[in-house]
């Protein structure tokens, strides 16, 4: 019987661990519970290789070996058992999995894709290889709606490969972008990997999605930038449209207006209002159109407002001394000048003295036999009326300043201001000096210049806007702004510390009720098969959590993770070298491995390191979820090129799409050094909102 490639490339790799480990044990002096645990890595291994489940693996794995740490007590190994399926149990961030997935599965289900995909590829029409770049920027929205690598890639490929090879596109360009694209629901939020890492890592999932925004989009952006490359260079690979193909046919309305005044949808809207019978339009339709077209301007007109009162609104309390500085106002408490309309010290005192010829704080001499008021005809506080008797006294020459009429209260020290008054203004009589609102700070220049920028691309978007762009722009509205409008509401929540990553996966999942509701697409039966394949992956990756707490006890209290730890510090690496051998053995493990194992099994071994080396989790992590792409995207496993196989034409082969994916996994190697070299990228705006 002949045996494919890909068999004898998994039965290679489990030999040369099967092999590693025998020499590993034969080599050691003295076989010790660190070798042990080192041996149950291995074994894991070659078990999930072998095709057993992934979370029984480790379960049964971790249980065998405690039980031989223990020395054969099962009373020790059932209560760790039971100890760390509690845990799982308790970590109430893993509550927003089963959410996020049904949000994915209702937005699946509510057959926006298909508007998505034409609308976009209608709008790129002009880009070079523009059906590949629309199908990225569909997955790159789609992943990001459902998180499911899965769902998408079978999506797109029932959808966008049969016109991508109709167009004439190569096959393995096209299968590359459809398996690229898919895959980025995995990096950018709400992605369920980063949930899983940040509850085995203990870092906040919060600070991962806000970390992992721009990489996720300098990822998909590398994917446009490498497709339209490819397709001005060699455009026999990625034919541009055809006439045909970029059609779009007009209502009866909107054709009557372009022919009887123009195709220029803005001004001829305007122009078919006038007249007695609005060039045979109900004046209706054409409100409506107006008001569609209008859409952009209404929107660019809020942000802009708002914006203005963000960049000119009162300098906060913090931000004043800065600014008082440079200005004529209230500067210093350590002025010596009236004039400057600050405030003053009493004149000739150095800093906070005693009353002269006091020892100390006294009472007034009529207080002495208790707690009394002084005699007041205004009834407010006076000073003693004998001063010279040790208590405290005025500075001299204060008592001009301002006070109530009549009433001798307490007094300003001489020369100072009232409290948001300017030095010059009157300071004497009337009641208390009330704070004036302050002004508004005058707007900056980076500002005005958006402000600009806004305007030209406003008015260029209306100058090139045609009745056809106009039906495009329409699609846009049905189709991806809905979803944009989900996305931003769930990440927006997020990362601006609106909700908590569970709150906002409620209101995802609720958002994903109303899409599938809006789009008519809210039956019994949507409903039943998004709760089951909920449930189906919820438990796969609650089960996979148990079994990684079990395992990672068990290797932990046999030794094997000190024996690691001692073995890589032992190689007196830099922190770079560090971070390089790290992501090499990732990379490698995405091939036999999927992101879910990989994740599970081997980052509580490396966790422990960071600290050693001064790498930050949080980075950690992002690099990690730029690295585990591979884990979708590389052979012999490479579940998105069979997601892609299961639905594609007989003459597509697996070789093609796995030649096809091989570029795209080139840009993640580009990606991942990109991040390294200049890690704002990633850690920019987790800085700026939380730390």
């Amino acid at each position: 019987m002949k045996i494919k490639k890909e068999l004898w490339f998994g039965l290679t790799i489990m030999g040369l661990i099967t092999a590693g480990t025998a020499v590993m044990l034969i080599s050691a002096d003295k076989i010790s519970n660190g070798h042990l645990g080192l041996m149950m890595l291995a074994l894991v291994v070659v078990a999930i290789m072998m095709g057993f489940p992934t979370a029984f693996t480790l379960m049964g794995m971790g249980m065998i070996f405690t039980w031989l740490a223990y020395e054969e007590n099962t009373t020790k190994t059932l209560d760790l058992m039971v100890q760390s399926a509690f845990k799982v149990m308790s970590n109430d961030v893993l509550i927003s999995i089963p959410l996020f997935v049904f949000m994915g599965y209702l937005v699946e289900r509510a057959n926006l894709i298909e508007k998505l995909f034409r609308s976009l590829h209608l709008s790129l029409a002009r880009v070079p290889g523009s059906l590949a770049v629309a199908t990225l920027f569909t997955c790159a929205v789609f992943a990001t709606a459902t998180g499911i690598v899965g769902a998408v890639v079978t999506l797109m490929g029932l959808l966008a490969l049969p016109q991508m090879l109709k167009g004439g596109y190569d096959v393995r360009l096209s299968a590359g972008a459809i398996t690229a694209g898919g895959c980025l629901g995995i990096l950018i939020p709400p992605s369920v990997l980063l949930i899983v890492y940040g509850a085995t890592a203990g870092v906040s999932v919060v600070q991962l999605y806000a970390g992992a925004f721009f990489p996720g989009i300098m990822l998909a952006g590398l994917y446009i930038l490498y497709v339209i490359i490819v397709a001005k260079l060699k455009p026999e690979l990625a034919p541009p449209l055809s006439e045909q193909a970029r059609f779009v046919p007009l209502p009866v309305f909107t054709q009557q207006i372009s022919d009887a005044v123009s195709n220029r949808a803005l001004p001829a809207l305007l122009k078919s209002l006038k007249g007695a019978r609005n060039s045979n339009v109900p004046a209706g339709y054409i409100l409506k159109e107006l008001f569609i077209i209008l859409l952009p301007a209404i929107v660019f007109a809020l942000v802009a407002l708002m914006s203005w009162r963000v960049a000119t609104a009162p300098l906060e309390v913090d931000d004043m001394p800065a600014a008082m500085e440079s200005s004529g106002g209230m500067m210093s408490l350590e002025s010596p000048s009236a004039s400057s309309g600050g405030l003053a010290e009493p004149p000739g005192a150095s800093g906070v003295q005693e009353p002269p010829g006091a020892g100390g704080l006294a009472e007034p001499p009529a207080a002495r036999s208790g707690l009394q008021e002084p005699l007041s005809s205004a009834g407010g506080l006076q000073e003693p009326p004998d001063a010279s008797g040790g208590g405290l006294q005025e500075p001299p020459g204060a008592r001009g300043a301002v006070q109530d009429p009549g009433a001798g209260g307490v007094q300003e020290p001489p020369g100072a201001a009232p409290v948001g008054s300017s030095a010059g203004s009157p300071s004497g009589g009337g009641a208390a000096a009330q704070i004036p609102e302050p002004d508004r700070r005058p707007a900056s220049t980076n500002f005005w210049v958006g402000l600009a920028v806004g305007v030209v691309a406003l008015m260029a978007f209306y100058g090139i806007m045609s009745f056809q762009r106009l039906e495009v722009f329409k699609m846009l509205l049905s189709s991806f702004f809905p979803l944009v409008v989900l996305i931003m509401s769930v990440l927006g929540s997020i990362v601006f510390g609106l909700a908590t990553p569970t709150e906002a996966a409620a209101v995802g999942a609720f958002g994903g009720f109303v899409l599938a509701a809006a789009y008519k697409q809210l039956t019994m039966s949507v409903v039943k098969e998004s709760v089951f394949l909920t449930a189906k992956t919820s438990a796969m990756v609650c089960w996979l959590f148990v079994g990684s707490a079990i395992f990672s006890a068990a290797f932990a209290l046999l030794g094997g993770q000190e024996l690691v730890e001692k073995w890589v510090l032992s190689m007196n690496l830099s922190k770079t070298e560090f971070l390089i051998l790290s992501q090499v053995i990732i990379f490698i493990l995405g091939w036999p491995l999927e992101w879910t194992e990989i994740i599970v099994i081997f980052m509580p071994i490396f966790i422990p390191l960071l600290d050693d080396f001064g790498v930050d989790p949080l980075f950690f992590g992002l690099l990690v979820a730029l690295n585990l792409q591979t884990a979708f995207l590389s052979p012999p496993v490479a579940m998105a090129a069979f997601y892609l196989k299961g639905v594609s034409p007989p003459h597509v082969t697996l070789n093609q799409i796995f030649a096809g994916m091989l570029p795209f996994m080139g840009i993640q190697v580009v990606a991942i050094v990109l991040l390294y070299s200049f890690p704002e990228i990633g850690m920019w705006l987790p800085q700026v909102l939380y730390r």
